[in-house]
């Protein structure tokens, strides 16, 4: 039933509506933008209008809006990813996706959390951009499967304001932007804060954003200097156990392990210099450094164990770009150095292999360079061509602080050194046949080196000479629509194949050397149906297989080519009806539709999907004044945000109930 509805809202808006927005502008492919009509790749953007009224409590409402972008809510603030993807966690899931603030990425390469944006500026973010599978030449190691953008607001481009909301399950979130001026430059200062105390039981949660900004000139030169700071401190809720038990409304607010914590700490700091000389060349120097530490129960593991780590990197970012008549060329040079260490200790008795102690105690420095050419050519001016092409090199020096040998499942390795080379081309092309019609196509290459926790964290029978980078190969095609009434529609096909997967399975094993496929449609379109209604959709059909052979030591775990990957459902959709009420009042119903999939790699387990629809309305008081309210699950939906199939049993972070939540916002 579902995939028919589905259908029908596809061709109810294909048929009547036309893709992207005119003139929207995009700068993750190309940091000086571009029309993203004429990009030869599908994108996603949330503009800060369309944030504003989604008003997230978790990155995952918004982004869940955005065709092939799906992200499973843990507890609190904790999330999985996926973008034309399964959703991947452990290494995969920290490596293949790219998570950047204004075009810097947020994590160094080998150093990623799977987690990533809990550590984030989204609160503030205006807009946020999303770049399916490969990067450009201009993205390194992680660009694999997506790439997402926070970009920041500019103390020109904004006005003062304040935001307050209060709600369920002792909510409350607040939001200051304060631009000013200062000398011949603006500035900004922007505080974002949430806290809740968790609707299961001990699963509160804080997290505080401070965001500062200064811009200018310096004679011939543009500076801009920015600050972030994010900090988070939860009680985490752990999984529910047993078949569908998170339909049990009184069990799924249990907590099993209320001794589960998660503390974080991220600061990042930036440099932009640019500058425009006579021969009409731009020059970009973005030197930066970041920090982050992080502290957290593994109640996801027998073990319990606590692990703690951190990083701290200096890099740069630089460019040389020069536009002329038929198109724009960029050459860059990336580098970055970065010391980071991690410690896992279990104070529990030994359980199974998971034994009683000191786990790891490493401490990695890396280095990352990287040169990069990239370029846009219209050989007429209805073709726009692209091409790009990034070299980077990798390398990791680890020291261990405890034995070389074997404790358990745990294997410590001697100090060693190690190198990855990476080369990821891609070329396109966009062809705009008609006004407001553009077909384009891709072929592009990804690739990731080894996160450090997949190189050093080893586990016995596992041989380190083993694991090499992963690649994708992607090739995408599609087209887009658009009409000078504001109706859009995007339409993208891709088939992808990996290599070198290293995932971990399910005896907790890491595998080195696996191959996936992917494949799948996704569509994202807007339509006017009156002068006060409109239906907007986001959604994908994909298919996402093994394909390689493989006995892991259960016969309910053998993964075999052609096995569908598990948590990766067929269908993903957001479909949402906006009315202009009146004047002042705005309401809009959404809903969100997740299909069934698979929880273990041998598809004996299964999750059934779920619906859950949200209802947001907005009334302006006054033209500085509104009032909004949220009523999110609106039917009171028994669902699981994650289902998944380990050590034996099925478990679940259980869906919120339903939930309201009103606030006021202010602007000056």
């Amino acid at each position: 039933m579902h995939r028919v509805v589905s259908v029908g809202v596809l061709c109810a808006i294909g048929l009547s509506a036309m893709a992207t927005a005119q003139d929207v502008i995009i700068v993750t492919g190309d940091r000086r933008g571009e029309n993203q009509a004429d990009a030869s790749t599908a994108t996603g953007t949330l503009g800060a209008d369309r944030l504003d009224e989604i008003g997230a409590h978790h990155p995952s409402e918004a982004l869940n809006r955005l065709a092939g972008v799906h992200l499973h809510r843990g507890n609190g603030a904790e999330h999985l990813t996926s973008i034309r993807s399964p959703i991947l966690t452990g290494g995969a899931g920290a490596g293949s996706f790219l998570y950047l603030e204004d075009g810097i990425p947020m994590r160094a390469a080998g150093f990623g959390n799977v987690n990533a944006l809990f550590e984030s500026t989204a609160d503030i973010a205006t807009p946020i951009e999303v770049l399916p599978g490969p990067g450009t030449a201009l993205h390194g190691s992680n660009a694999l499967h997506g790439t997402i953008n926070i970009l920041t607001p500019n103390p020109e481009d904004v006005l003062s304001s304040l935001e307050l909301e209060l709600g369920a399950f002792g909510r409350g979130r607040g939001k200051a932007i304060l631009p000013t001026d200062f000398g011949s430059g603006r500035a900004l200062l922007a505080i974002a804060g949430l806290h809740e105390d968790g609707w299961r039981d001990q699963s509160s949660l804080d997290r505080l954003v401070t965001f500062l900004r200064a811009q200018g000139q310096a004679g011939a030169m543009d500076w801009r200097a920015t600050l972030s700071a994010v900090s988070l401190h939860q009680e985490t809720a752990s999984f529910v156990r047993g078949a569908d038990a998170y339909e049990d409304r009184e069990l799924s607010r249990t907590n099993s392990d209320p001794d589960a914590f998660r503390d974080a700490l991220a600061i990042r700091a930036s440099v932009e210099l640019r500058t425009l000389l006579d021969n009409g060349w731009q020059v970009s120097l973005t030197p930066y450094a970041r920090f982050n530490e992080m502290k957290f129960r593994m109640h996801f593991l027998p073990s319990k164990a606590l692990e703690e780590s951190g990083h701290q990197s200096l890099g740069l970012i630089s460019s040389l770009s020069r536009d002329f008549e038929a198109g724009r060329v960029t050459l860059g040079f990336d580098y970055e150095q970065t010391r980071g260490d991690l410690t896992e200790t279990q104070t529990r008795a030994t359980i199974f292999s998971y034994t009683q102690g000191d786990h790891y105690d490493y401490e990695v420095n890396s280095g990352v360079s990287a040169l990069y050419a990239q370029a846009a050519w219209r050989p007429v001016s209805y073709v726009t061509l692209h091409a790009g092409l990034r070299l980077e090199h990798t390398r990791f020096d680890y020291t261990n602080h405890l034995a070389a040998n074997t404790t358990g499942r745990f294997w410590r390795l001697p100090n060693r050194s190690d190198d990855f080379t990476l080369l990821t081309p891609h070329i396109g092309a966009n062809w705009q046949v008609a006004s407001g019609t553009n077909l384009f196509a891709r072929l592009a290459r990804g690739a990731r080196a080894p996160q450090v926790a997949e190189l050093y964290r080893l586990q016995i029978n596992q041989q380190i000479e083993d694991i090499e980078a992963e690649t994708l190969d992607s090739l995408e095609t599609g087209v887009r629509f658009s009409t000078p009434s504001g109706s859009s529609l995007q339409l993208a096909a891709f088939v992808m194949r990996k290599h070198n997967v290293f995932f971990r399975d399910a005896d907790g094993f890491n595998v080195t050397d696996g191959r996936t496929r992917h494949a799948g449609l996704e569509l994202s379109a807007r339509h006017e149906l009156t002068e006060v209604l409109a239906l907007s959709f986001a959604g994908s059909w994909s298919r996402h297989e093994y394909d390689f052979n493989r006995n892991v030591g259960r016969a309910s775990e053998v993964i075999t080519a052609g096995n569908r990957i598990d948590t990766a459902p067929d269908w993903l959709w957001t479909t949402s009806m906006d009315w202009q009420v009146s004047a002042p009042l705005t309401a809009s119903l959404s809903w969100s539709h997740v299909g069934s999939y698979f929880t273990d790699a041998a598809n004996e387990h299964s999750y059934a999907g779920h619906d859950v629809w949200a209802l947001r309305a907005r009334y302006q008081i006054t033209d500085q004044i509104e009032t909004f309210g949220t009523v999110r699950n609106l039917f009171d939906e028994r669902y699981a945000t994650r289902a998944d199939y380990a050590f034996g049993s099925e478990r679940y972070f259980p869906g919120e109930p339903r939930a309201l939540s009103v606030g006021v916002r202010v602007r000056g």
